[in-house]
């Protein structure tokens, strides 16, 4: 079975993810988004999910709004889709998982706004150490 050619492919995928994010950011609903384009909170969904595409003039409206550059949306797609062929594999980077996530955006936001550097360095050491602890946890539960 052939994928539809004129179907949403990886790079639909990548923007609808870029716009989630961007309004997680944002705070925006999906129904204040979708008011501000001129369509429904289920049509803000489906460009999120990647399922409908987003034309050049919505997503010149959506870049208004979202207050980014055009750019933005494609911000990574090339590690997203794979250079050489757009393969279809799922190739997110890891970071682009995290920061899909709810606890991703809010972790984020919150990290964002401690100013104090050395504060900083010491939440990613703490970060570092849980993630080793649970690594080495799951490793020896897996070897007994």
């Amino acid at each position: 079975m052939t994928a539809n050619p004129r179907g949403p492919n990886a790079v639909d995928r990548h923007v609808g993810s870029r716009i989630r994010l961007r309004r997680q950011l944002l705070n925006l609903s999906q129904e204040k988004l979708g008011e501000e384009l001129g369509v429904t909170f289920q049509q803000v969904q489906k460009y999120e999910r990647g399922t409908n595409r987003v034309g050049a003039g919505r997503l010149w409206n959506l870049a208004k709004v979202l207050d980014v550059p055009v750019s933005f949306f494609y911000d990574g797609v090339a590690e997203t889709v794979g250079q050489p062929g757009f393969s279809e594999g799922d190739q997110t980077p890891i970071v682009d998982d995290f920061i899909q996530s709810a606890d991703g955006v809010a972790l984020a936001q919150a990290f964002a706004r401690i100013k104090d550097s050395k504060v900083r360095r010491r939440i990613l050491e703490l970060v570092r150490t849980l993630a080793a602890e649970e690594a080495e946890a799951t490793a020896t539960g897996a070897a007994s």
